[in-house]
């Protein structure tokens, strides 16, 4: 898969500290989800309350992408990424040094863990604007791994707080942070080939394509299923099958990491094939999972093996957009990451609490399924319908001759 010219096309140290970066900033952001069984029994919160504490720093990070995306636009993605560390950083050791004392200062916490979720809209433009566009795919899907990160915080947070406390937790992820900081400050840098500095109003035009609304939607279902169980399974876990909240989080790193470290490969599948054929059948196999993940199973590993599946799909579909995004929106990338970004993490918001908020209306977590299952299927729909236009239209808007493949 990492082919001779791949190794020669780009800027290695560059984007292996964008992968780190998006890696640990990502271990951050849903860090509440491994920690949600010992902070809900601190502050005794119900199921609802549960799901929007996972859900807030997903949204806020949503909201934050798009900030992040025009600010890679003007002043660049490695000084952007040195900001947005630096305040996490602030943030993380704040909350630890003062303490969070009650249900509404996790929520506080939360949104600035939004600003580490952030993170995608710089990892990946930095990555990409190394890259041509016949290694876009896997150059995106390496960067984009770093939403392994989720699987780190599962498995380690747990543990830790089982021994420290969950509130000491929060300052001791800010260790692994600290060095990722250090990291990306000695290797990253920016590509020669820069955008020109635009007008903030300008930055709004790409919502005047169809297109990009449809790339986001696509990436709001896969991202936003891929985050969205990230930041609840803990939680689900230890709820349904009543899983030690150390091994629920267990449970949860294997779902993650192979939602992760399949998105090179649907990447690659996706440079290889093409981005429409590997979504399609993406969808199918994700709506597919989720719907059976909505029906109870009996017990905690087949239900395990049912997400695992789910997972893999929609991490497969992360990757295989991020090969189009680039093709459709060369010039515009930085914001695009933004705006699709904040699709996906929208996407991760609307299943977490609908998640938690059927499980306190009807006792059960079927319709959160369902409903995010149903979603795939309109993706599906919506991307056989698009596909014969953008095999004609896309490989002719860049007037040159770079290889393209839809």
């Amino acid at each position: 898969m990492l082919s001779r010219d791949f190794l020669k096309a780009g800027h290695a140290p560059t984007l292996f500290a964008a992968f780190l970066y998006f890696d640990l900033s990502f271990m951050v952001w849903v860090i509440l989800g491994p920690l949600g069984v010992a902070i809900a029994k601190d502050f005794h919160l119900d199921p609802a309350q549960k799901g929007l504490m996972v859900a807030i720093p997903v949204l806020a990070g949503a909201v934050l992408r798009l900030v992040n995306g025009v600010l890679v636009d003007r002043i660049g993605p490695k000084r952007t990424g040195m900001i947005s560390q630096l305040i996490v950083l602030t943030g993380l050791a704040m909350a630890w040094s003062l303490g969070v004392h009650s249900y509404h200062q996790v929520l506080a916490l939360g949104l600035v863990l939004g600003v580490a979720g952030a993170s995608f809209a710089v990892a990946l433009p930095l990555a990409s604007r190394w890259y041509p566009q016949e290694h876009q795919g896997l150059a995106l899907g390496i960067a984009g791994a770093g939403n392994s990160g989720t699987a780190l915080a599962a498995l380690f947070a747990p543990i830790l707080a089982k021994h420290f406390g969950w509130q000491n937790v929060i300052g001791l992820a800010a260790l692994p942070l600290a060095v990722a900081f250090v990291v990306y400050m000695l290797l990253a840098k920016d590509a020669p080939e820069q955008p020109a500095p635009k007008k903030l109003a300008e930055y709004m035009d790409v919502l005047k394509t169809p297109d990009a609304w449809w790339l986001m939607l696509l990436y709001g279902v896969t991202f936003g299923g891929f985050v969205g169980l990230a930041s609840s399974l803990t939680i689900y876990f230890n709820s349904e099958y009543g899983l030690d909240p150390v091994i629920a989080g267990f449970f949860t790193a294997a779902c993650v990491f192979a939602g992760s470290f399949i998105r090179p490969v649907g990447g690659a599948l996706a440079d290889r094939f093409g981005g429409v054929r590997t979504l399609t059948v993406v969808f199918a196999l994700a709506a597919l999972g989720l719907a059976v993940a909505s029906f109870h199973a009996p017990s905690a590993w087949l239900a395990l093996a049912v997400l695992m599946f789910s997972m893999l799909a929609l991490g497969a579909g992360n990757g295989a957009v991020f090969q189009l995004a680039p093709q459709r929106f060369r010039k515009e990338i930085g914001v695009m990451t933004g705006l699709i970004g904040m699709t996906g993490g929208i996407g991760g918001f609307y299943l977490a609490s609908t998640l938690g908020m059927a499980k306190k209306l009807t006792g059960a977590y079927q319709i959160g399924f369902l409903g995010f299952s149903l979603l795939a299927l309109v993706a599906l729909v919506a991307l056989h319908g698009l596909k014969a236009r953008w095999r004609a239209v896309w490989p002719t808007l860049n007037g040159d001759a770079a290889p393209i493949r839809v």
